[in-house]
Protein backbone atom coordinates (compact mmCIF):
# COMPACT_ATOMS: atom_id res chain seq x y z
CA UNK A 1 0.00 0.00 0.00
CA UNK A 2 1.47 3.54 -0.83
CA UNK A 3 0.43 6.31 1.08
CA UNK A 4 0.97 9.82 1.45
CA UNK A 5 5.33 10.09 2.15
CA UNK A 6 5.97 7.07 0.72
CA UNK A 7 8.98 7.40 -2.08
CA UNK A 8 8.85 5.28 -4.90
CA UNK A 9 11.18 4.11 -7.67
CA UNK A 10 10.53 5.90 -11.57
CA UNK A 11 10.18 2.90 -13.76
CA UNK A 12 10.31 4.96 -17.39
CA UNK A 13 12.95 6.93 -19.35
CA UNK A 14 11.57 10.24 -18.19
CA UNK A 15 14.65 11.31 -16.36
CA UNK A 16 13.69 10.94 -12.77
CA UNK A 17 15.27 8.65 -10.58
CA UNK A 18 12.84 8.21 -7.09
CA UNK A 19 9.56 10.72 -6.07
CA UNK A 20 7.98 10.91 -3.35
CA UNK A 21 3.69 10.76 -3.46
CA UNK A 22 1.80 13.66 -2.22
CA UNK A 23 -1.58 12.93 -2.67
CA UNK A 24 -3.64 9.85 -3.55
CA UNK A 25 -6.31 11.21 -6.32
CA UNK A 26 -8.40 7.47 -5.79
CA UNK A 27 -11.16 9.25 -3.83
CA UNK A 28 -12.56 11.36 -0.73
CA UNK A 29 -10.16 11.09 2.29
CA UNK A 30 -8.41 7.88 0.59
CA UNK A 31 -5.51 7.23 2.98
CA UNK A 32 -3.66 4.08 0.72
CA UNK A 33 -2.97 3.56 -3.20
CA UNK A 34 -2.15 -0.01 -4.87
CA UNK A 35 -1.51 -1.67 -8.01
CA UNK A 36 -3.27 0.57 -10.62
CA UNK A 37 -3.92 3.67 -9.24
CA UNK A 38 -3.28 7.26 -9.94
CA UNK A 39 -1.24 9.10 -7.10
CA UNK A 40 0.17 12.88 -7.15
CA UNK A 41 3.93 12.43 -6.84
CA UNK A 42 6.95 15.46 -6.54
CA UNK A 43 10.32 14.01 -7.83
CA UNK A 44 12.67 13.91 -5.04
CA UNK A 45 16.02 12.87 -7.39
CA UNK A 46 16.56 12.82 -11.21
CA UNK A 47 19.22 10.56 -13.16
CA UNK A 48 22.72 11.56 -13.14
CA UNK A 49 23.55 10.26 -16.69
CA UNK A 50 20.65 12.42 -18.68
CA UNK A 51 20.84 15.48 -16.51
CA UNK A 52 20.77 17.78 -19.25
CA UNK A 53 18.27 16.44 -21.54
CA UNK A 54 15.97 15.09 -18.85
CA UNK A 55 12.35 15.83 -19.36
CA UNK A 56 11.64 16.20 -15.64
CA UNK A 57 13.49 18.81 -12.82
CA UNK A 58 13.73 18.30 -9.16
CA UNK A 59 10.20 19.20 -7.06
CA UNK A 60 8.29 19.19 -10.34
CA UNK A 61 4.84 17.26 -9.76
CA UNK A 62 3.14 15.22 -11.68
CA UNK A 63 0.48 12.38 -11.60
CA UNK A 64 2.36 8.19 -11.92
CA UNK A 65 0.27 5.34 -12.50
CA UNK A 66 1.55 2.47 -9.34
CA UNK A 67 2.64 -0.71 -11.36
CA UNK A 68 4.68 -2.13 -8.72
CA UNK A 69 4.11 -2.89 -5.04
CA UNK A 70 5.94 -4.57 -1.95
CA UNK A 71 2.43 -5.58 -0.42
CA UNK A 72 0.81 -8.70 -1.90
CA UNK A 73 -1.62 -8.13 -4.11
CA UNK A 74 -5.11 -10.00 -4.62
CA UNK A 75 -7.06 -9.95 -7.38
CA UNK A 76 -10.36 -11.66 -7.77
CA UNK A 77 -9.75 -14.36 -10.14
CA UNK A 78 -7.21 -15.63 -7.23
CA UNK A 79 -3.66 -14.74 -8.38
CA UNK A 80 -1.20 -12.82 -5.98
CA UNK A 81 1.63 -10.68 -7.16
CA UNK A 82 4.37 -9.10 -5.14
CA UNK A 83 7.14 -7.51 -6.25
CA UNK A 84 10.58 -6.34 -4.43
CA UNK A 85 9.81 -2.74 -4.86
CA UNK A 86 7.58 -0.05 -5.45
CA UNK A 87 7.81 2.02 -8.92
CA UNK A 88 5.69 3.94 -10.81
CA UNK A 89 5.32 5.22 -14.20
CA UNK A 90 5.30 9.15 -14.69
CA UNK A 91 2.37 10.87 -16.66
CA UNK A 92 1.50 14.12 -17.80
CA UNK A 93 -1.75 16.15 -17.12
CA UNK A 94 -3.97 14.19 -19.86
CA UNK A 95 -2.98 10.71 -18.27
CA UNK A 96 -0.25 10.38 -21.21
CA UNK A 97 2.64 8.45 -20.46
CA UNK A 98 5.71 11.08 -19.92
CA UNK A 99 8.98 8.52 -21.35
CA UNK A 100 8.97 6.04 -24.22
CA UNK A 101 10.21 2.87 -22.47
CA UNK A 102 9.66 1.03 -19.33
CA UNK A 103 12.26 -0.76 -17.43
CA UNK A 104 11.12 -4.44 -16.34
CA UNK A 105 7.93 -5.99 -16.52
CA UNK A 106 4.94 -4.75 -15.49
CA UNK A 107 1.86 -6.93 -13.88
CA UNK A 108 -0.92 -8.02 -16.49
CA UNK A 109 -3.89 -6.84 -14.80
CA UNK A 110 -2.72 -3.68 -16.34
CA UNK A 111 -3.62 -4.69 -19.79
CA UNK A 112 -7.27 -4.45 -18.69
CA UNK A 113 -7.44 -0.96 -17.84
CA UNK A 114 -7.25 2.24 -19.60
CA UNK A 115 -3.52 2.13 -19.71
CA UNK A 116 -3.16 -0.07 -22.93
CA UNK A 117 -0.11 1.27 -23.99
CA UNK A 118 1.66 0.73 -21.10
CA UNK A 119 1.55 -3.02 -21.58
CA UNK A 120 2.99 -2.39 -24.93
CA UNK A 121 5.71 -0.33 -24.10
CA UNK A 122 7.08 -2.78 -21.23
CA UNK A 123 9.67 -6.00 -21.87
CA UNK A 124 7.11 -8.41 -20.61
CA UNK A 125 3.69 -8.67 -18.79
CA UNK A 126 3.80 -10.68 -15.63
CA UNK A 127 0.35 -13.19 -14.83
Amino acid sequence: MIQVGTYLNVADNSGARSVACIKVLKGYKQRYAVLGDLILVSVKSIRTKRRLSSKVKKGELFKALIIKTKLSNNFFFGDSLKFSENSVVLLNKNNKNLGTRIFGSIPKILRYTKFLRLASLSSGLIS
